[in-house]
């Protein structure tokens, strides 16, 4: 019987390309670059809140393509409200879970908080817990800080808000930002920084918070010094949501608008949080971008 017979140097290298076919190892997501986005907000159940939140969405779908973005809210009472009217969103670990689900590996954890108080810090302790729950579900997941951390993002965010309210302000008419602030004060330094920014741009713009040191007291105080008759008022929050509808540009005696008025200014409300201007989304997807402090990694000893 005839019988055909390889070479021993084919013999060789069938049994070589069989071996490097069996030990290469089948691709992961993070090796083809798939990173799952969870975007983490305090939250809102003010309907009109709602195109702040999209443009945020859109952003992070069109600077992460191929990646899903799944949003998580911090605040309990929020998501059960939402829940009850059939618009629920999860909670950080909600939010992992369904990442994981999606066989995403790394995942991309952005703030989108405005500074890093007291809910940054609880974000990340929520992130953590989970990990140490669930160690080996991801390669690695980066936390994105808030939108303001530096002197960089205070000049950023100051050009996007300048750029939104010029033409409300052709008449000269002060510019006031509501920024939200903290009963205990962490983030009163942070909020001072970013007033020290906007005024060395424009000394006819004012800054005072709905919780923290600088109070809308002082606010008046300040305007009342400036001379000014005319005055724009504008969230320095990520969405127009009750803190601006109702603190802000409410009709109730205590609200801005109404103390305003009543110390004789001509009062003009803008609202529209900083999620609906391209130029503030740009700063947390940046952040998102250029976060390297991956949470399932000991921190590097000095």
């Amino acid at each position: 019987m005839f019988r055909f017979s390889v070479p021993v140097f084919w013999q060789k290298c069938v049994l070589v390309l069989l071996l490097a076919a069996f030990f290469v190892p089948a691709p992961s997501f993070a090796a083809a670059g798939k990173e799952g986005i969870l975007l983490v907000a305090f939250g809102t159940s003010v309907p009109e809140a709602r195109p702040a939140m999209d443009a945020v969405s859109a952003s992070f779908r069109e600077a992460f393509p191929g990646s899903p973005v799944v949003w998580a809210y911090t605040s309990q009472i929020i998501r059960k409200k939402l829940a009850a009217e059939g618009r629920p969103v999860g909670s950080i670990s909600e939010g992992l879970n369904r990442l994981a689900k999606d066989g995403a590996k790394t995942v991309r954890v952005q703030s989108l908080h405005m500074m890093a108080g007291e809910e940054f810090a609880a974000l990340e302790r929520a992130v953590l817990v989970y990990l140490q729950k669930h160690p080996g579900r991801f390669a690695a997941v980066y936390l994105g800080r808030p939108m303001l951390e530096s002197r960089a993002d205070a000049e950023e965010l100051a050009g996007a808000i300048f750029a939104e309210t010029a033409p409300l302000r052709a008449d000269g008419a002060a510019l006031v930002l509501m920024g939200h602030g903290q009963e205990h004060g962490r983030g009163d330094l942070v909020f001072e920084g970013v007033r020290s920014v906007l005024q060395s741009k424009d000394q006819n713009v004012f800054l005072a918070t709905v919780e923290g040191a600088r109070t809308l007291d002082e606010l008046l105080a300040e305007l009342a010094g400036a001379g000014a008759k005319k005055a724009v008022l504008a969230p320095l929050m990520l969405v127009a949501g009750d803190h601006a509808r109702n603190d802000m540009a409410g009709d109730e005696e205590d609200s801005w608008t109404s103390r305003l008025t009543a110390a004789g200014l001509s009062v003009r409300s803008h609202l529209k949080g900083l999620g609906e201007m391209a130029g503030a989304r740009a700063i947390l997807v940046r952040h998102a971008r250029e976060s390297t402090d991956d949470l399932t990694r000991e921190p590097r000893k000095p």
